[in-house]
């Protein structure tokens, strides 16, 4: 298969990580899972739980909260396919701490998270594989009332279009349902 790249974008349980999955399931290639959430607490646990009952035993995962191109580069063996859910958690785990700890706050979050997109995105040039990446479209809402909430919505905002431009397809989910926004 030749290298390409899809990005699953909607908003909260609109059916990215399926419909992720469902295309995975359909190459039927070997699949490297990469999962980017952090058990933190009961509620996490559980969802993460039910993702990994929802994947075939066939497919390898990979968990890596941070540096996730690097994490990639560096896993065993090769994959035809590479599922990663998600950027929304990703981003999570970059701009969280940073913005809280940074005497640079905001500006110096968003480059590193930038920097786990460019990152991300080396590594997918490089492959051969095809790339199913999901993230959360955060900006169709209210403005967060926060500066942090603000700086997130931003970041992420930012890095998905960074990723669209790079992308051979993105789709666009709403209840379910996949809308092609580009390929």
């Amino acid at each position: 298969m030749d290298r390409r790249l899809t990005l699953i974008l909607g908003g909260a349980r609109s059916g990215k990580s399926r419909q992720a999955e469902a295309l995975a399931s359909e190459h039927g290639g070997r699949v490297l899972y990469v999962a980017t959430a952090e058990a933190l607490d009961g509620e996490m646990a559980n969802r993460i739980a039910s993702h990994r009952e929802r994947r075939p035993a066939t497919w390898r995962t990979l968990e890596a909260p941070r540096r996730v191109g690097r994490a990639i580069a560096a896993g065993p063996g090769t994959a035809e396919v590479v599922l990663l859910d998600c950027v929304t958690l990703l981003a999570n785990n970059v701009l969280g701490p940073e913005v809280e700890s940074s005497s640079h706050g905001q500006a110096a979050a968003e480059a590193l998270l930038m920097e786990e997109v460019d990152e991300l995105l080396e590594v997918y040039r490089a492959s051969r594989a095809w790339w199913l990446v999901v993230s959360n479209e955060v900006g169709m809402g209210l403005v967060p009332p926060n500066p942090l909430g603000r700086a997130y919505r931003d970041a992420l905002g930012r890095a998905n279009q960074r990723l669209a431009r790079a992308a051979d397809e993105v789709l666009f989910m709403i209840a379910g349902l996949p809308m092609r926004v580009k390929g």
